[in-house]
Parts: C-alpha cells; sequence; structure tokens
C-alpha cells in the first residue's frame, strides 16, 4: 500500500536513506560520507507535516519505499512560464525489495498525485553513474530536461 508517511514510518524511512547514501557515496566518495542521513528523525517528522514536501511510503509489513517530493511554482516570472512541478528529491526501494515492481508503484503514484494536484511536469536528478536509476526513469518514460556538468580541480 502506497500512502502519505507517518510517524511510525521514520525507522523504515531512516534505513532506506542509510541505503540511499550508501549508493551515492560508493558513486562520488569525494562528495558524499558514508554511514549517515540527508534527515534526522527530528527533521523527518517536521517534513511529514509540509504539504509542499509531501513524503510517500510503499508498505508492505514494514516501509519498502519511500518518494520524498517538492512541490514549486513559478508564477509571474519575468523569463518563465507559470508553472507547477513535483520534483523527486529522493526516491530509494529497499535493497531486499527489488525487482518486485515496488519502485514502478511508487513512481506511478506519484505521478497521478502530480496530476491531481494540477502539475505541469516532474523533475527529478540522477548521478551520472546511477545507470540502474537512470534506465528506470527512462523506462517510466523520463526524458533529460537539462544536464549539469563539473571539472573537479
Amino acid at each position: 500500500m502506497i500512502r502519505r508517511a507517518e510517524i511510525k514510518d521514520i525507522s523504515g524511512i531512516i534505513s532506506l536513506l542509510h541505503q540511499v547514501n550508501m549508493v551515492h557515496h560508493v558513486l562520488r566518495p569525494d562528495l558524499f560520507k558514508p554511514y549517515t542521513t540527508k534527515y534526522n528523525e527530528q527533521e523527518l517528522e517536521a517534513l511529514m507535516g509540509d504539504d509542499s514536501k509531501p513524503i510517500f511510503v510503499f508498505e508492505d509489513g514494514g516501509v519498502l519505499g519511500h518518494a520524498f517530493c517538492m512541490i514549486t511554482e513559478v508564477k509571474g516570472d519575468k523569463l518563465l512560464q507559470d508553472i507547477k512541478t513535483l520534483y523527486i528529491d529522493d526516491i530509494c526501494v529497499d535493497e531486499n525489495a527489488r525487482g518486485q515492481h515496488v519502485g514502478k508503484a511508487l513512481y506511478e503514484y506519484v505521478r497521478d498525485y502530480a496530476a491531481s494536484i494540477g502539475c505541469n511536469n516532474i523533475t527529478l536528478n540522477v548521478w551520472d553513474g546511477n545507470d540502474a536509476a537512470l534506465s528506470f526513469y527512462k523506462n517510466m518514460g523520463m526524458k533529460v530536461q537539462k544536464t549539469t556538468m563539473e571539472i573537479v580541480l
């Protein structure tokens, strides 16, 4: 079942955040510290009360996946069109539940949610080298919007 995250989900979400962090640390140890998370318990609890940053979980006897989202709107900008966007800040499927369509179900739920609240699009970032994620999102119908480049000095 997919639903909005609740306080009771925090320990499961923290576990998934560790998994996400380690994927990023392995890809980019120059940027990501190992064995930490993006949010602590108090920060997660605060986020759960923010409707502009909904967190969804896939629960089946425990939290098997999550999707952290952010709703942004551009209105009356000099350059940009008015647009409402759902940004997927973080999506993770427990490593023991991969291949069971948890990610697809989460993504489709988020897509339907975005459409239901009048979003024009969904965006997210994928780190170079995270080929499994890139392939997954392409299979979900997403395509490259822009490319961020760097040079490490």
